[in-house]
């Protein structure tokens, strides 16, 4: 997204938020002002780097690895990025990198996983750009989440973004299950892929078996919906859902809570990455929104590159990161 111009709209909104006039714009006359939303300021946990080899490394590969071109992926000849990820066969991949941003599904043979990824956005990228500065909700699609009331708002560019893939992600993977006879599924994104990522494995929570675990660790995640939609997401996932942020990333700040949006729970909040890119502090973030962590930050003091990366073993993720 064109990040800039976000995080200048999210400081300016924040200091006249009562206004009813345009702001670059967008009318905040038709806004719904939040002032609800949960927060906490609960001590964080330090995050081990054990904890982030075993839990985090490899689905970042997995988001990485979406960004390079649908022909690159399906062979599995997009260079070192293809390369960190041996035994790893796609069974369907597609996207035009515009209005459906890449992604695939695929069987992690080694780990006997079945892997959903979602590309994320890209600065040039308009129709992402728009995807993400548009702060109007939607009620939930109750097609796509079955259990979502009539409470639970969502964002209208993420929803509708991934239910254009929606119906052939589900029966890709319940087909892949049935053949491969794995029991487990890994659900990951960056960026506006991790907002898809988000919706995927919701989507897949409520329609799979309960006996398949279904895992979604995304990183970068923008505010996918409201109050209600980041209660859902706690109730329906609880702790295999995972939103890792990275240091000052302006992204995960959008849309912003005053207008009614909401993280769920279990952010993993990178503090610091060596010179190397290889090694991160990271901290646990105990509830919604923690004041310590990325909800925490100052608005002013943002680092554009932070979104892309490193967050750790050297993992960035963008399309200039991809050879092919």
């Amino acid at each position: 997204m064109h990040v800039l111009s976000a995080v200048l709209l999210l400081a300016a909104c924040k200091l006249v938020s009562a206004a009813p006039t345009p702001l670059f714009g967008i009318d905040l006359g038709e806004i719904n002002i939040n002032t609800d939303g949960k927060t906490t300021d609960a001590d964080t946990v330090p995050f081990s780097q054990d904890e982030i080899t075993n839990t985090l490394v490899r689905p970042a590969l997995f988001a990485r690895v979406v960004y390079c071109s649908s022909p690159s992926v399906v062979n599995m000849t997009c260079g070192e990025q293809c390369d960190a990820l041996p035994n790893v066969k796609i069974l369907v991949a597609g996207g035009d990198d515009k209005r459906v941003p890449n992604f695939f599904v695929a069987h992690d043979v080694d780990t006997e996983t079945i892997v959903v990824a979602h590309q994320g956005t890209e600065p040039a990228n308009l129709l992402s750009d728009l995807n993400d500065l548009n702060f109007f909700q939607v009620d939930a699609n109750t097609t796509v989440l079955p259990k979502a009331n009539k409470d639970v708002k969502m964002h209208d560019g993420f929803a509708d973004t991934q239910e254009r893939t929606a119906d052939l992600v589900l029966s890709t993977v319940r087909s892949a299950l049935k053949s491969t006879g794995a029991k487990k599924v890994l659900v990951t994104g960056h960026s506006l892929g991790a907002a898809i990522a988000s919706i995927d494995g919701m989507m897949l929570r409520m329609k799979l078996d309960p006996s398949i675990a279904v895992t979604t660790t995304v990183f970068g995640l923008p505010r996918v919906g409201n109050q209600a939609w980041a209660d859902l997401v706690d109730s329906t996932l609880g702790s295999s859902f995972t939103h890792v942020t990275n240091q000052h990333d302006p992204v995960t700040q959008v849309p912003p809570q005053f207008a009614d949006f909401q993280h769920p729970s279990n952010e993993i909040h990178i503090t610091a990455v060596d010179p190397s890119g290889i090694i991160a502090t990271a901290q646990r973030c105990p509830g919604q929104e923690n004041q310590n962590c990325a909800p925490g930050n100052n608005l002013l003091d943002f680092n554009i590159d932070n979104h892309r990366g490193p967050y750790f073993q050297n993992i960035s993720m963008a399309n200039r990161f991809c050879p092919v």
